[in-house]
């Protein structure tokens, strides 16, 4: 069970790490550009000649990795699920440096025995020479099995925070927009790559015993995808205009599924939210077409 004074104050090595251009461009692949070589968009981003990291490359540095499997953690790793991301940009990131995360944990909010808990963490993304802030990266994470901490016992109370503010729902109205985008099966095998190394996006027998009909494409790879159409039709491909990214995760996406971005664009942001179109060698009932896959989704756009 979570100690809440153990955990809340729990001490994070620094992750030093060097990104080289062949990173920045391999993350890019990962979230399938590259596919019509005369697609310059593309190219700015897979090519070393003028590179371009993508913004939502920050996600994937200076990560301590799975922390929560380590036992003094306290937490039921095995329960645990992704239940929101964001990305606050500072400023837009080299295509290749290196750089320091720094990782804490801003919250543990206790949903009651049974219920669950929420561990909120917060990582700064810095220049390791310069000190120079490029992104702070939130993450929730849902630890189904590690409700109650909160409760009185014979020791008293043990805390507890409070949830952090919801995010906002999509619009009642039709999108705007929508921007479709056909992800690889290969996908999982190629964004893996980039540090993400689960079993479950790649080993069958694995996905089986989780519940799913084959190996899921990760989270933050539909993210990433989400970001891309975010950063072309609506800063119109200049990461400095993104400012941040935020998001609810709703379902898994199978690679090999279209991911479709819908838009509603509004004063200084944009709201949107993501579908999953299907899967050709999957039924319905294994994969239904037009579920929501990525919820409550807000962009800052400058």
């Amino acid at each position: 069970m979570i100690d809440y004074h153990a955990l809340k104050n729990r001490r994070f090595t620094d992750v030093v790490q060097s990104y080289t251009a062949r990173d920045t461009m391999l993350y890019a692949l990962g979230l399938g550009l590259g596919r019509d070589p005369l697609d310059e968009r593309d190219l700015r981003h897979v090519y070393e000649k003028d590179l371009v990291a993508l913004p939502t490359m920050a996600v994937v540095l200076g990560s301590p990795g799975f922390w929560m499997k380590e036992p003094d953690s306290g937490i039921d790793w095995v329960k645990v699920l992704h239940g929101e991301q964001a990305v606050q940009l500072h400023r837009p990131l080299p295509a290749a440096a290196t750089i320091v995360g720094k990782l804490r944990i801003t919250a543990l909010v206790d949903k009651g025995a049974g219920r669950g808990a929420l561990v909120v963490a917060e990582r700064e993304v810095r220049d390791a020479a310069s000190d120079v802030l490029y992104a702070t990266v939130r993450q929730v994470t849902f630890a189904r099995g590690d409700g109650g901490f909160s409760e009185v016992d014979g020791n008293g109370p043990k805390g507890g925070d409070a949830p952090p503010p919801a995010l906002p729902a999509a619009p009642e109205t039709d999108p705007e927009q929508s921007i479709d985008c056909e992800t690889s099966p290969r996908a999982a095998l190629i964004y893996r790559l980039s540090g993400d190394y689960n079993p479950l996006h790649a080993e069958p027998a694995v996905a089986r015993a989780a519940g799913f009909a084959r190996p899921i494409l990760h989270g933050l790879a539909s993210y990433g995808i989400a970001g891309l159409a975010i950063l072309r039709e609506c800063c119109g491909g200049d990461p400095e205009r993104l400012k941040s990214l935020s998001l609810r995760f709703s379902a898994p996406v199978y690679p090999g599924e279209t991911l479709r971005t819908e838009l509603w664009r509004e004063p200084g942001c944009v709201r949107f939210r993501a579908r999953a179109m299907g899967h050709p060698l999957l039924d319905e009932t294994q994969c239904k077409p037009g579920r929501v896959v990525l919820s409550n989704g807000v962009a800052e756009i400058d």
